[in-house]
Protein backbone atom coordinates (compact mmCIF):
# COMPACT_ATOMS: atom_id res chain seq x y z
CA UNK A 1 0.00 0.00 0.00
CA UNK A 2 1.57 3.52 -1.13
CA UNK A 3 1.91 5.99 1.63
CA UNK A 4 0.07 9.12 2.30
CA UNK A 5 3.21 10.87 1.58
CA UNK A 6 3.65 9.15 -1.67
CA UNK A 7 -0.24 10.00 -2.65
CA UNK A 8 0.67 13.46 -2.14
CA UNK A 9 3.48 13.93 -4.10
CA UNK A 10 1.26 12.15 -7.21
CA UNK A 11 -1.59 14.89 -6.71
CA UNK A 12 0.79 17.62 -6.90
CA UNK A 13 2.82 16.27 -10.21
CA UNK A 14 -0.72 15.94 -11.67
CA UNK A 15 -1.87 19.27 -10.29
CA UNK A 16 1.23 20.84 -11.81
CA UNK A 17 1.14 19.29 -15.77
CA UNK A 18 -2.73 19.27 -15.71
CA UNK A 19 -2.34 23.24 -15.14
CA UNK A 20 0.19 23.42 -17.68
CA UNK A 21 -1.80 21.94 -20.32
CA UNK A 22 -4.73 24.06 -19.26
CA UNK A 23 -2.71 26.67 -20.11
CA UNK A 24 -1.09 25.98 -23.66
CA UNK A 25 -3.61 23.69 -25.01
CA UNK A 26 -6.79 25.79 -25.49
CA UNK A 27 -3.81 28.85 -27.30
CA UNK A 28 -2.63 25.97 -29.80
CA UNK A 29 -6.00 24.73 -30.61
CA UNK A 30 -7.57 28.33 -31.54
CA UNK A 31 -4.71 29.57 -33.58
CA UNK A 32 -4.43 26.32 -35.58
CA UNK A 33 -8.22 26.39 -35.89
CA UNK A 34 -8.35 30.22 -37.44
CA UNK A 35 -5.66 29.92 -39.23
CA UNK A 36 -6.74 26.88 -41.32
CA UNK A 37 -10.54 28.47 -41.75
CA UNK A 38 -8.34 31.74 -42.67
CA UNK A 39 -6.62 29.90 -45.54
CA UNK A 40 -9.14 28.01 -46.88
CA UNK A 41 -11.86 31.08 -47.43
CA UNK A 42 -9.00 33.15 -49.10
CA UNK A 43 -8.04 30.47 -51.69
CA UNK A 44 -11.72 29.99 -52.20
CA UNK A 45 -12.96 33.51 -52.83
CA UNK A 46 -9.14 34.67 -54.13
CA UNK A 47 -8.45 36.84 -51.48
CA UNK A 48 -7.64 37.48 -47.79
CA UNK A 49 -10.73 35.90 -45.15
CA UNK A 50 -10.93 39.32 -43.38
CA UNK A 51 -11.52 41.41 -46.69
CA UNK A 52 -14.62 39.03 -48.03
CA UNK A 53 -16.33 39.50 -44.47
CA UNK A 54 -15.77 43.15 -44.67
CA UNK A 55 -16.87 43.37 -48.18
CA UNK A 56 -19.43 41.32 -48.25
CA UNK A 57 -18.69 40.04 -52.11
CA UNK A 58 -19.47 36.74 -53.34
CA UNK A 59 -16.96 35.15 -55.13
CA UNK A 60 -16.09 35.70 -58.64
CA UNK A 61 -17.77 33.76 -61.39
CA UNK A 62 -16.27 33.55 -64.63
CA UNK A 63 -18.44 33.72 -67.45
CA UNK A 64 -19.29 30.75 -69.28
CA UNK A 65 -17.64 30.02 -72.61
CA UNK A 66 -19.67 30.23 -75.74
CA UNK A 67 -19.61 27.25 -77.81
CA UNK A 68 -21.04 27.89 -81.80
CA UNK A 69 -21.05 25.37 -84.45
CA UNK A 70 -21.88 25.80 -88.04
CA UNK A 71 -23.34 22.83 -89.57
CA UNK A 72 -25.23 22.43 -92.41
CA UNK A 73 -29.06 20.25 -92.34
CA UNK A 74 -29.16 19.55 -95.96
CA UNK A 75 -28.59 16.60 -97.18
CA UNK A 76 -27.00 17.41 -101.04
CA UNK A 77 -23.88 16.26 -100.16
CA UNK A 78 -23.93 13.09 -97.87
CA UNK A 79 -20.62 13.01 -96.42
CA UNK A 80 -20.86 16.66 -95.04
CA UNK A 81 -24.86 15.97 -93.94
CA UNK A 82 -22.99 12.79 -91.86
CA UNK A 83 -20.20 14.67 -90.51
CA UNK A 84 -22.44 17.25 -89.26
CA UNK A 85 -25.01 14.65 -87.80
CA UNK A 86 -22.08 13.26 -85.85
CA UNK A 87 -20.85 16.55 -84.44
CA UNK A 88 -23.79 17.76 -83.23
CA UNK A 89 -24.58 13.87 -81.63
CA UNK A 90 -21.30 14.61 -79.73
CA UNK A 91 -22.28 18.03 -78.09
CA UNK A 92 -25.36 16.83 -77.14
CA UNK A 93 -23.24 14.44 -75.37
CA UNK A 94 -21.74 16.87 -73.10
CA UNK A 95 -25.08 18.43 -72.06
CA UNK A 96 -23.61 21.65 -73.01
CA UNK A 97 -25.53 24.96 -74.61
CA UNK A 98 -24.49 25.25 -78.24
CA UNK A 99 -25.46 28.23 -80.72
CA UNK A 100 -25.93 26.28 -83.52
CA UNK A 101 -25.76 28.46 -86.86
CA UNK A 102 -26.96 26.45 -90.47
CA UNK A 103 -25.72 27.75 -93.01
CA UNK A 104 -28.51 26.21 -95.42
CA UNK A 105 -30.91 28.68 -93.48
CA UNK A 106 -28.95 31.86 -93.55
CA UNK A 107 -26.45 32.57 -96.08
CA UNK A 108 -24.76 35.43 -94.09
CA UNK A 109 -23.27 32.51 -91.68
CA UNK A 110 -21.42 31.53 -94.65
CA UNK A 111 -20.00 35.23 -94.90
CA UNK A 112 -19.55 34.92 -91.23
CA UNK A 113 -17.71 31.49 -91.51
CA UNK A 114 -15.47 32.61 -94.11
CA UNK A 115 -13.91 35.77 -92.28
CA UNK A 116 -13.36 33.37 -89.29
CA UNK A 117 -11.73 31.08 -91.23
CA UNK A 118 -9.31 33.48 -93.24
CA UNK A 119 -7.68 34.23 -90.33
CA UNK A 120 -6.91 30.19 -89.80
CA UNK A 121 -5.85 30.12 -93.32
CA UNK A 122 -8.37 27.50 -93.95
CA UNK A 123 -11.24 27.05 -96.64
CA UNK A 124 -15.09 26.87 -95.71
CA UNK A 125 -15.84 23.38 -94.76
CA UNK A 126 -18.72 21.90 -93.13
CA UNK A 127 -18.64 21.65 -89.83
CA UNK A 128 -16.61 23.80 -87.73
CA UNK A 129 -16.55 24.34 -84.04
CA UNK A 130 -15.02 27.41 -82.37
CA UNK A 131 -15.10 27.26 -78.54
CA UNK A 132 -14.87 30.71 -76.84
CA UNK A 133 -13.74 32.33 -80.05
CA UNK A 134 -11.16 29.87 -81.06
CA UNK A 135 -11.06 26.88 -83.86
CA UNK A 136 -11.43 23.64 -82.65
CA UNK A 137 -11.57 22.00 -85.80
CA UNK A 138 -13.90 19.51 -88.19
CA UNK A 139 -15.54 17.01 -87.94
CA UNK A 140 -12.09 14.93 -88.07
CA UNK A 141 -10.67 17.22 -85.14
CA UNK A 142 -13.68 17.10 -83.15
CA UNK A 143 -14.44 13.13 -82.89
CA UNK A 144 -10.26 12.82 -82.17
CA UNK A 145 -10.87 15.19 -79.20
CA UNK A 146 -13.92 13.28 -78.27
CA UNK A 147 -12.10 9.70 -78.46
CA UNK A 148 -8.88 10.77 -76.39
CA UNK A 149 -11.08 12.35 -74.21
CA UNK A 150 -10.03 15.59 -74.75
CA UNK A 151 -13.54 17.47 -75.72
CA UNK A 152 -14.11 17.21 -72.09
CA UNK A 153 -11.79 19.72 -70.93
CA UNK A 154 -12.48 21.98 -74.29
CA UNK A 155 -15.91 22.15 -73.31
CA UNK A 156 -15.49 22.58 -69.34
CA UNK A 157 -16.03 26.22 -69.22
CA UNK A 158 -19.34 26.00 -71.49
CA UNK A 159 -22.65 26.51 -70.15
CA UNK A 160 -25.20 23.80 -69.39
CA UNK A 161 -27.98 22.76 -70.82
CA UNK A 162 -30.43 19.74 -70.85
CA UNK A 163 -30.28 17.96 -74.10
CA UNK A 164 -33.75 17.05 -74.56
CA UNK A 165 -34.60 21.02 -74.37
CA UNK A 166 -37.11 22.50 -76.87
CA UNK A 167 -37.73 25.60 -77.47
CA UNK A 168 -41.34 27.08 -77.28
CA UNK A 169 -40.41 29.36 -79.69
CA UNK A 170 -39.28 27.77 -82.72
CA UNK A 171 -39.74 24.10 -81.55
CA UNK A 172 -35.69 23.83 -82.17
CA UNK A 173 -35.42 24.88 -85.66
CA UNK A 174 -33.70 28.34 -84.23
CA UNK A 175 -35.55 30.24 -86.94
CA UNK A 176 -39.01 32.03 -86.68
CA UNK A 177 -40.76 34.23 -89.34
CA UNK A 178 -40.05 37.55 -89.55
CA UNK A 179 -42.50 39.67 -87.42
CA UNK A 180 -42.27 42.59 -89.80
CA UNK A 181 -43.54 40.83 -93.01
CA UNK A 182 -44.82 37.91 -91.76
CA UNK A 183 -42.26 35.75 -93.65
CA UNK A 184 -43.44 37.21 -97.17
CA UNK A 185 -40.07 39.34 -97.15
CA UNK A 186 -41.58 42.17 -98.60
CA UNK A 187 -43.02 45.46 -96.90
CA UNK A 188 -45.14 47.94 -98.29
CA UNK A 189 -44.31 51.79 -98.09
CA UNK A 190 -46.99 53.84 -97.87
CA UNK A 191 -44.99 57.34 -97.25
CA UNK A 192 -44.13 57.06 -100.83
CA UNK A 193 -46.25 58.67 -103.27
CA UNK A 194 -46.56 55.85 -105.72
CA UNK A 195 -46.80 53.64 -102.88
CA UNK A 196 -43.84 51.15 -103.43
CA UNK A 197 -43.00 47.43 -102.17
CA UNK A 198 -39.31 47.39 -100.33
CA UNK A 199 -37.20 44.06 -99.22
CA UNK A 200 -37.87 43.91 -95.43
CA UNK A 201 -34.19 44.51 -93.96
CA UNK A 202 -35.35 42.90 -90.58
CA UNK A 203 -35.29 39.23 -92.17
CA UNK A 204 -33.44 37.07 -94.24
CA UNK A 205 -33.53 35.62 -97.52
CA UNK A 206 -36.21 33.17 -96.70
CA UNK A 207 -38.02 35.75 -94.25
CA UNK A 208 -36.38 34.48 -91.29
CA UNK A 209 -35.30 35.51 -87.93
CA UNK A 210 -33.15 33.89 -85.41
CA UNK A 211 -34.99 32.96 -82.13
CA UNK A 212 -34.47 35.12 -79.43
CA UNK A 213 -35.41 32.55 -76.82
CA UNK A 214 -32.94 29.68 -77.72
CA UNK A 215 -30.14 31.88 -79.91
CA UNK A 216 -27.13 33.58 -78.52
CA UNK A 217 -27.15 36.55 -81.37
Amino acid sequence: MESSSGKGKKANYFHQNHHNYNNHQPHMARSLTYHHRSTSAASAAGKPFWRRLLNDEPPRQRKPQPVVLYFTSLRGIRRTFEDCRAVRAILRGFRVAVDEKDLSMDSSFRTELQNLLRSYGRPVSLPQLFVDGKLIGGADEVRHLHETGELQKVLAGAAGQDPAYVCSSCGGERFVPCSVCSGSRKIFCEDELDGRWRRCESCNENGLVRCAGCCFS
